[in-house]
């Protein structure tokens, strides 16, 4: 490692690096849904195909000790960055073809085993490039930043195709375009992040917290305490939410006599890509700084409340379905808000129980274990919405978020952990 290295330039790197990092996974797994619904795709199969693409990110720790052995994570991420941009191209340029579907799917599955690779390095590259204290100074940053690009794949791009399909009258030309754009902006950051990391690591990817052996990564992991609740709450911590987000999009896009809003895709791309953004940004840095402050243990259950009460206000939008865009841009407000500051105790649970010897690659199986929860439960969200309408969904939504609440009773972390140290 070459030590001279370390921490330099850390506000030039880290936002744009996590940035880069957020923008494919919203893409891939929730642009994805909005694009396909415009496009006449029905919502089991968008619940369905979509829910799919979480998969590489669930099975990405079987590939993550090669990352921390094999040449550097910033080789890694460079490579895996222009590999997203080029399957994004491959996704706008099959979108006017006939079988469109499932070329653009095989697009979105090479992007997303890209882009869990690239989660994989980049979250290495903070680990290895920065000191313990400025990790903890920039963790409220690298989220932040995350997030924006999470709401720029949801919300400015979304305004964009809208602006696109108002132009020329045409869904599928008007998202073909939209993807190409969206290629070529990975490209910029994919530049950006060349010149803004720093060299921090031999030609060799020679890391001192490699393992000694491939199979002892698993086994360390799956021997820490409390294994099987922790796990549980992984699993469990966001399972409303992760049905949520799969028919959110398409319940202000459907006509009022399916049960939707009948928002425009300019509309709902607003809504997430100012109001949202916003009310995103805050949450998230307001969790950050309340941790940092009286720690973990305090926080973690108002979180997983704020992350999970504000879904009750979508069974509200679907029984009385106003008319007027207000109502709607409140609830999505509210709802960024809650799962901003929810997710924060969520991702320093993460960062706890990677703790140890390989936490790179223990890191990854978590978030591995993490998009397993996001991904089974979006598989069959769209035939549960399909048989309850979205009134009986929203209160399904609702109810499935008491396991997890439940769950913060058992498991077991330091009080304190993630607090600032005073000193």
């Amino acid at each position: 490692m070459i030590e001279s290295n370390k921490d330099k330039n850390a506000w030039a790197w880290v936002p744009s690096l996590y940035f880069t990092e957020g923008l494919p996974y919203v893409i891939i797994i929730t642009f994805s849904v909005i694009m396909y619904k415009k496009l006449g795709i029905s919502n089991a199969d968008i619940g369905l195909y979509t829910s799919w693409l979480y998969l590489p990110w669930v099975i990405k720790p079987l590939w993550s000790p090669f990352v921390d052995i094999k040449s550097t994570k910033r080789n890694w991420f460079l490579g895996m960055q222009l590999g997203i941009a080029i399957a994004f191209l491959g996704v706008g340029l099959t979108i006017p073809t006939n079988n469109f579907f499932i070329l653009s799917l095989s697009c979105f599955w090479i992007a997303a085993f890209a882009s869990a690779t690239n989660d994989i390095a980049s979250d290495g590259f903070y680990l290895i490039s920065l000191s313990q204290k400025k990790q903890s100074f920039f963790l409220g940053v690298r989220s932040t930043f995350y997030r924006l690009a999470m709401v720029t794949g949801q919300g400015l791009i979304v305004v964009l195709a809208g602006f696109l399909e108002e132009h020329y009258g045409n869904n599928q030309k008007a998202w073909s375009y939209t993807m190409i754009i969206t290629a070529i902006f990975m490209i910029i950051l994919t530049v950006i992040n060349l010149f803004a990391t720093p060299k921090v690591e031999n030609e060799t990817g020679a890391s001192k917290e490699k393992p000694i052996r491939f199979f002892d990564v698993f086994k360390t992991f799956f021997q820490k305490k409390q294994i099987g609740i922790v796990l549980a709450f992984i699993l469990l911590y966001r399972l409303g939410e992760s049905q949520l987000v799969k028919m959110a999009s398409p319940f202000l896009l459907d006509q009022n006599d399916a049960g939707g809003l009948a928002l425009s895709t300019t509309e709902v791309g607003t809504i997430y890509g100012t109001f949202g953004i916003i009310a995103l940004t805050i949450g998230g840095i307001l969790g950050g700084i309340a941790i940092s402050v009286y720690g973990l243990k305090k926080w973690m259950l108002p979180m997983i409340l704020a992350l999970n009460l504000p879904n009750i206000l979508y069974v509200l939008l679907a029984f009385w379905q106003p008319s007027s865009v207000v109502f709607a841009t409140l609830v999505v407000i509210i709802e960024q808000f809650g799962y901003g500051f929810g997710f924060a105790a969520y991702l320093m649970f993460l960062i706890y129980v990677a703790e140890g010897v390989s936490k790179t690659s223990h890191y990854a199986i978590a978030t591995g274990f993490m998009a397993l929860g996001m991904m089974l439960p979006g598989m069959i969200s769209g035939f549960i919405q399909e048989v309850l309408g979205y009134t009986g969904f929203f209160i399904w939504v609702a109810i499935a978020a008491i396991p997890g609440i439940i769950l913060t009773r058992y498991i077991q972390y330091p009080a304190t952990y993630g607090k600032k140290d005073k000193n």
